[in-house]
């Protein structure tokens, strides 16, 4: 018989839901902007990328019988902020084509998935932590103009994380919000649709942007996003198909890749509130939370172009503030894991302070030189260990 679920397990779903689309939303309307898109093209992509988690989501939770949560790349899109402008918005929309590819075929080929468990995490870990370094120093940039909004959600943030860590960033997102209503600083709302609408780009393909931008965004994803969600599902008492589950969320990136998404891929953070015994009681049954999460996802897809256009209709200082804060979490867990190897330390310094440093040559990114410092630093130094062996 048909049972409904219990009333945790809705609320479990929606602060889940809540906390992944408002936390970050700020950051992904930033990325798709500063790649090209127009109001509506961010719309669009902000569609997509809810509808993809939505319907993959609830597909996997059912066929599995897990509560697999699903997200869009919060680490890709500050990377994709992080790009500098002038990128058009096909180019951009075939970088995240490539990189769905890369994380299907990763899922699909056993071979590759092997090679990809045999990149550095550290290096990954200092590259990732490159990226977010600028944006969150950009936060107390901001308080050289401001300083009230930036006391105001560094204090909400701090007392957050110790009060109610799993709300801060929600927290801060409605601080900074009441202040700006209470200031009268939000600007009209551009006009444009309230409901969600796909937008289609035919994708172009450049060789150089697909390295500085379309390979760090499937390292970003994989390290960050799609391993850590397999790590949550397995700490729940799981076993989950790690391929099928990369292969999957990737090929539904590549669907959703043409409208904008740039990602969709397993959650860590808001993962472990579905999966854990608070969520639903019974395990065996623990999937319907994945299903319902997906509900609201749906309901965030089919008004998300409403919702961009308050966030667009923010000043650019509180939008800069709210992503510092929301990328503040993502940074400290980077920056731990980068330092986690003692002998691939120096490995990951150069990576992080390269990519931080914004370093562009030849058309190509810091987050490609990043990763490129960072390999070529490990590899002198296994080849001089190597040597000094056998002398």
């Amino acid at each position: 018989m048909f049972r409904l679920p219990p009333i945790n397990a809705w609320s479990s779903a929606l602060i889940a839901a809540l906390i992944g689309f408002g936390g970050t939303i700020a950051l992904v309307v930033q990325a798709m902007r500063t790649l090209g898109a127009s109001v509506e093209q961010t719309g669009s992509a902000v569609t997509a990328l809810c509808l993809g988690i939505a319907v993959a989501g609830a597909m996997i939770s059912l066929r599995l019988r897990m509560p697999v949560v699903l997200a869009w790349s919060t680490p890709g899109a500050a990377l994709l902020a992080a790009t500098a402008p002038g990128l058009s918005w096909p180019v951009a929309v075939g970088c995240f084509l490539a990189a769905a590819l890369l994380m299907v075929g990763l899922g699909a080929i056993p071979a590759l998935g092997r090679i990809a468990e045999r990149i550095p995490a550290s290096v990954a870990s200092a590259m990732l932590a490159g990226v977010l370094l600028p944006f969150c120093l950009g936060l107390f940039r901001v308080g050289t103009g401001d300083p009230a909004l930036v006391a105001l959600l560094v204090g909400v943030f701090v007392i957050a994380r110790q009060r109610a860590p799993l709300y801060a960033l929600l927290l801060v997102l409605v601080a900074g919000f009441i202040l700006t209503l209470a200031r009268g600083d939000v600007a009209h709302l551009p006009s444009g649709p309230i409901f969600g609408a796909l937008l289609p780009i035919w994708p172009q393909f450049d060789a150089q942007t697909i390295l500085s931008v379309g390979v760090p965004l499937f390292l970003v994803t994989l390290v960050s996003q799609n391993l850590p969600g397999i790590v949550v599902l397995r700490t729940a008492g799981y076993v989950p198909p790690a391929g099928k589950l990369i292969a999957g969320t990737g090929m539904m990136s590549v669907l959703m890749a043409p409208f904008g998404a740039h990602a969709v891929n397993l959650a860590a953070i808001t993962a472990a509130i579905c999966t854990n015994d608070d969520a639903h009681p019974d395990r065996d049954r623990r999937w319907v939370v994945g299903v319902i999460y997906a509900g609201f996802y749906l309901l965030l897809a089919l008004f998300s172009p409403a919702l961009v256009r308050l966030f667009l209709a923010l000043p650019p200082e509180v939008i800069a503030a709210l992503t510092g804060v929301a990328l503040i979490p993502a940074l400290t867990g980077a920056i731990d894991a980068m330092l986690s190897a003692a002998d691939e330390r120096d490995a990951a310094i150069l990576t992080f302070l390269a990519t931080g440093s914004g370093l562009a040559a030849f058309g190509l990114g810091s987050a490609f030189w990043g990763l490129l410092v960072g390999f070529v630093a490990l590899a002198a130094k296994r080849w001089l260990r190597n040597a000094r062996r056998e002398a």
